[in-house]
């Protein structure tokens, strides 16, 4: 069976290693937020740069700061801990001022912009994220990698989810398991969620992996259910017009895998028989998503980057610009390129390099 945690490359091996996430300014992400606030209303926007924070972390400490309740501190979704990140934030203060800069002194964050806006932040509300990637000590050569960057550029890469759903070393799924065992219980509704959110992004994993194993996962079957990567709306099977396949060919239409939920598969025909056998292997994970009453739900397979940029800023180290659509991963895109997991440790690599 085919590892939804580290499941099948498109380009084949990674080019060489290198250094990543070294130094917190080597990982920058910005939040697009796509509108601009409107200046006025009952939330509070904060603009922050934070260095070394996660966001629950800051939007716990926000709340203390101001003296109120962590519900109502709001954020469109979470940014990483060992970064440099520029982030939304909402805080709902009817009737009451907006804080001054005295107000929100926070290790680690630095206040870009204070304003007001109508409605809160939710989950989501964003429209992507910005990323600057400076890869150190790399270890292979610059036209092995722009030739691998551009195929990733031209073609796009599959959209599984990353490490980071899954927990260090998979642990939020060794947790679901203990759920589906019975071995644990908890009413903490965070961790339910992150767990619920875990075990379907496992088996979305799955789903598009028997599809990269098939060699299929960018060619439309008979029975696909269409999607457009910058928002949710589908294109099901029984509304098609006929000119799907150029619509992918051209990057307009994507293929779509499932978010496991209840109902049945949007999918029909090949595409569905191939969902209902990954979903034969993973019965035991959907049988303990099926108390929860999730909708099912579709994701598309394949991830673009957005504006994408590689310059060399010393001999040796690369850095990668580039945009994705909110709820996809940079990991995603550069395991198709480098060995960053073992990059910290290139004692051993370099020695290889210098005898090959």
């Amino acid at each position: 069976m085919l590892n939804p945690l580290d499941p099948p490359k498109l380009l084949g091996l990674p080019l060489g290693a290198a250094r990543f996430k070294s130094r917190a300014e080597d990982f920058q992400v910005e939040e697009i937020l796509g509108f601009d606030p409107s200046d006025e209303g009952e939330h509070c926007f904060l603009w922050l740069e934070k260095t070394g924070r996660n966001t629950v972390d800051v939007a716990t400490a926000l709340a203390s700061k101001l003296g109120i309740r962590n519900r109502h501190v709001s954020h469109c979704g979470l940014k990483d801990k060992n970064a440099v990140t520029r982030q939304w934030f909402s805080l709902h203060l009817p009737g009451q001022a907006s804080p001054v800069l005295s107000d929100l002194d926070i290790d680690g964050v630095r206040v870009l912009k204070i304003t007001r806006n109508l409605r809160k932040l939710h989950r989501g509300s964003h429209d992507g994220n910005r990323f600057v990637v400076r890869l150190r000590d790399c270890l292979f050569s610059k036209d092995a990698v722009a030739e691998r960057w551009q195929k990733i550029v031209d073609h796009g890469v599959p959209n599984y989810f990353g490490p980071q759903r899954f927990g260090r070393d998979g642990g939020n799924m060794r947790t679901v398991r203990h759920f589906m065992s019975g071995n644990l219980e908890t009413k903490d509704r965070l961790l339910r969620g992150i767990l619920i959110s875990a075990a379907r992004s496992f088996v979305f994993n799955a789903c598009v992996a028997e599809r990269v194993q098939r060699g299929n996962w960018d060619t439309p079957l008979d029975g696909e259910v269409f999607g457009f990567a910058n928002n949710r709306s589908l294109v099901l099977p029984e509304n098609l017009r006929g000119d799907e396949s150029q619509r992918v060919t051209r990057g307009a239409l994507e293929l779509t895998a499932p978010l496991w939920g209840e109902d049945e598969l949007g999918s029909q025909q090949q595409v569905k028989a191939i969902e209902e056998h990954v979903a034969e292997n993973y019965s035991e994970i959907i049988g303990w998503l099926a108390q929860f009453n999730l909708k099912q739900e579709r994701r598309v397979m394949r991830l673009r980057p957005q504006s994408p940029k590689m310059t060399w800023e010393t001999p040796s180290t690369l850095v990668l610009r580039f945009d994705l659509s909110k709820g996809t991963y940079a990991t995603t895109l550069l395991r198709e390129l480098v060995d960053f997991a073992n990059g910290n440790n290139l004692l051993a690599a370099r020695c290889a390099h210098r005898q090959s």
